[in-house]
């Protein structure tokens, strides 16, 4: 999947994409890097609102393992089971998230088991830079 066609597909599925101004920098099947600028996510004490920081992070998550199943041609519904988040210190600008897989030696095994059962599960890790 190219950057464009998921940035098309997010901000149709997912409006809120659109107004957080999300853009995908880079897909890998090992990593996947969204970004968002500062202003359109602003809290009132000009940092980014936590809400836009667990939901960039989210999708970025989400977004890994979406196209790399695409790349795989098997159809998905991904559902995100289990969502953790530490807040380190406040984002004050443009801010990224980072994607990539917690054990990337699962993935085969994992896909096994999408194929026989209709259901499997990936850690992903997510990582937040301004």
């Amino acid at each position: 999947m190219q950057i464009q066609e998921l940035e098309t597909y997010l901000y149709q599925h997912i409006p809120l994409t659109q107004a957080m101004q999300v853009s995908v920098l880079s897909i890998e099947p090992e990593q996947l890097i969204l970004q968002a600028p500062l202003k359109p996510n602003m809290n009132p004490h000009h940092t980014v609102f936590g809400g836009s920081v667990a939901t960039l992070a989210t999708l970025a998550a989400w977004c890994l393992l979406y196209t790399r199943l695409e790349l795989e041609g098997i159809a998905n519904h991904l559902v995100i089971r289990r969502s953790t988040l530490d807040y380190e210190q406040p984002i004050a600008g443009d801010f990224k998230a980072i994607a990539s897989l917690e054990a990337p030696e699962q993935w085969a095994p994992a896909i096994q088991l999408l194929k026989q059962r209709g259901r499997a599960k990936w850690p992903v890790l997510c990582v937040l830079e301004y």
